[in-house]
C-alpha cells in the first residue's frame, strides 16, 4: 500500500455525494482550449508560434458555494446560541461544506497533477504532489522586477538559455523590454526579437503560457498570480530579491533546475488563493441640464451596483486609511454577524499570507497545505481580540458598520487599493484556482527552510551544557 495515501472505508458514502470535499479523487488532465487570443510579438504580429490543438472543456468542479444541504440536514446546532448572533432560530442548518473547494488539478495548457491510480477515495500526502506534463512545454513566461539593474544579467542569461538551448517561446511584459539598459544592449537584440510581449490588463495570456519563471522577490510571484484569474501555470521562483520567502531556488544552477522542470521532475505545493467579490453602490442624482448649462436635480438618487472580482494569494486588508478614527467594520461568516472590528483594520489571509502582513500583526504561521483562512485584527481596541483560523469552506463578508464615523479602505495583495463606503460589501471565499508553486525539495522542507533563513524562526543562542560538578548546586 502506498504510504502517502489514506484509504477510507466504503461506507463513507457522504464524500462520494459531495465532490468539493478534498477526499475526492484527482480529476483527469484536460486538454487545451480551442480559443487562443492572438498575442503581439516584439517583431510584430508575425511572431512564430507553435500550432495549438483544440482544447476540450475542463471538468466541472464544485466549490464552497455549492448547496450541500443533504450533507448537513438533520444535524442539530451544537452549543448555546449567543445573544449577539444574527441567527434568530436555534435550528440553523449549514448549507455549505466547511472544507475548502477541491482545487483544480490542471495548471495552464499542459501541466497537471500526477495522479494516483491505486485509490478512488483518498487523501494524498502533500509531499507526494508531483508535476507532470500532458505534452512537452513549449512556452514560458519570464517575470522580472522592473528597472532593477541587479537582475539584468540573470534575465539575459536565462532568456538566451530558454530560446537558444531549449527552443522555448518566451513571453515577457512589454514594460520590461522598455528598460533603457535592455533597449541599448545591441548584443541582446537578436534574442529580444524572438520574444512575445503583452501588457497587463490588456492582453490575455492565460492559455498561452505553459509555465512561469520569476526573477526577484516574493512580489514577482504575487504579480504572477494577479495575471491569471483562473488556472495558473506552474511557477518557478528564483530568489533574487530582498526576502524571497516564496522563492526557494538559487540562480547559480538555473540551467539544471530549469531542465528538471521541463522534464516534469519536480514537487508542487498548491498555494490556495482567495476569491474576492467587491460590490460597490454608486449613487447618482437624477436631473438634467438647462439652457444655460446648469445641472438641475430633484433630490432623488439612482443606486447602481458595480461588481469586481479578484484572485488574492496573500491577503485582503481592510484598514482605516488616512482617517484618524478607528475603523468600524462588521464581519459576517456564512451570513451571520460574528464580530465588529474596531481598530486599525482587519487582515483576511491565506496560509501563504500568514507569513506576510498577518504574522507582523501577531498571527500564527500556517503551512500552505493547511486548508484554512486566517482572520487577524490590526491593532484592535480590545485586549481579547486575538487572531482566529476558520475552515477554508466558509464565506466571509465585510461591510462598513452603520455607526462608523469614517469610510474604510481595502487592498488585495497590496494592490488595487480602493475606498469602502456605506452599502459596499467585500465577500471572501477560498478559490478553486490555487497557485502551483514548484518546490526546490518538497513542501515541508522548503517551508521550514524559509522560516529559518528568511524569518530566523526560533533563532537564539544555545544554552550551555550543564556539567556534572554544576549539577550539585
Amino acid at each position: 500500500m502506498n504510504s502517502s495515501v489514506v484509504h477510507f472505508p466504503t461506507r463513507n458514502l457522504v464524500a462520494q455525494r459531495h465532490q468539493h470535499l478534498p477526499i475526492a479523487s484527482v480529476e483527469t488532465c484536460a486538454s487545451r482550449r480551442d480559443s487562443r487570443p492572438v498575442m503581439e510579438s516584439s517583431q510584430g504580429p508575425g511572431c512564430a508560434r507553435e500550432a495549438r490543438e483544440p482544447r476540450g472543456e475542463s471538468p466541472p468542479y464544485c466549490c464552497a458555494s455549492c448547496d450541500g444541504g443533504d450533507l448537513h440536514r438533520g444535524l442539530a446546532l451544537r452549543g448555546r446560541t449567543k445573544a449577539r448572533s444574527m441567527s434568530a432560530s436555534s435550528d440553523f442548518r449549514r448549507t455549505q461544506s466547511l472544507h475548502g473547494p477541491s482545487p483544480v488539478t490542471t495548471f495552464g495548457p499542459k501541466a497537471c497533477m500526477l495522479q494516483n491510480p491505486k485509490a478512488v477515495m483518498h487523501i494524498q500526502d502533500p509531499a507526494s504532489q508531483r508535476l507532470t506534463w500532458n505534452k512537452p512545454p513549449k512556452s514560458v513566461l519570464v517575470i522580472k522586477k522592473v528597472r532593477d539593474a541587479s537582475l539584468l544579467q540573470p534575465f539575459k542569461e536565462l532568456c538566451r538559455f530558454l530560446t537558444e538551448v531549449k527552443g522555448m517561446i518566451v513571453y515577457v511584459e512589454r514594460k520590461v523590454l522598455e528598460d533603457p539598459a535592455i533597449v541599448g544592449d545591441e548584443s541582446f537584440v537578436a534574442v529580444k526579437k524572438t520574444f512575445c510581449t503583452f501588457r497587463e490588463d490588456f492582453d490575455d495570456i492565460s492559455d498561452q503560457v505553459d509555465f512561469i519563471i520569476c526573477l526577484g522577490g516574493d512580489g514577482t510571484l504575487l504579480y504572477a498570480s494577479s495575471l491569471f484569474q483562473e488556472s495558473v501555470p506552474p511557477v518557478m521562483a528564483f530568489h533574487l530579491g530582498s526576502l524571497g520567502f516564496l522563492a526557494p531556488f538559487n540562480f547559480d544552477t538555473y540551467q539544471s533546475q530549469v531542465t528538471q522542470i521541463i522534464e516534469g521532475n519536480a514537487a508542487l505545493v498548491l498555494r490556495s488563493r482567495l476569491k474576492v467579490k467587491v460590490v460597490k453602490e454608486c449613487r447618482e442624482r437624477k436631473g438634467g441640464v438647462d439652457e444655460t448649462g446648469l445641472i438641475l436635480t430633484n433630490g432623488e438618487a439612482e443606486t447602481t451596483r458595480r461588481t469586481m472580482q479578484y484572485q488574492v494569494l496573500n491577503e485582503v486588508v481592510v484598514d482605516r486609511g488616512p482617517s484618524s478614527y478607528l475603523s468600524n467594520v462588521d464581519l459576517f461568516l456564512d451570513g451571520h454577524l460574528i464580530t465588529t472590528v474596531q481598530g486599525d483594520g482587519v487582515i483576511v489571509s491565506t496560509p501563504t499570507g500568514s507569513t506576510a502582513y498577518a504574522v507582523a500583526a501577531g498571527a500564527s504561521m500556517i503551512h500552505p497545505n493547511v486548508p484554512a483562512i486566517m482572520i487577524t485584527p490590526i491593532c484592535p481596541h480590545s485586549l481579547s481580540f486575538r487572531p482566529i483560523v476558520v475552515p477554508a469552506g466558509v464565506e466571509l463578508k465585510i461591510m462598513l458598520s452603520r455607526d462608523a464615523r469614517n469610510t474604510a479602505w481595502v487592498s488585495f495583495d497590496g494592490r488595487k487599493r480602493q475606498e469602502v463606503c456605506h452599502g459596499d460589501s467585500i465577500t471572501i471565499t477560498t478559490s478553486c484556482f490555487p497557485v502551483p508553486s514548484i518546490c526546490f525539495r518538497d513542501p515541508v522542507n522548503d517551508w521550514f527552510e524559509s522560516l529559518a533563513q528568511c524569518l530566523h524562526w526560533n533563532v537564539r543562542k544555545k544554552q550551555n551544557y550543564l556539567g556534572s560538578e554544576e549539577e550539585e548546586y
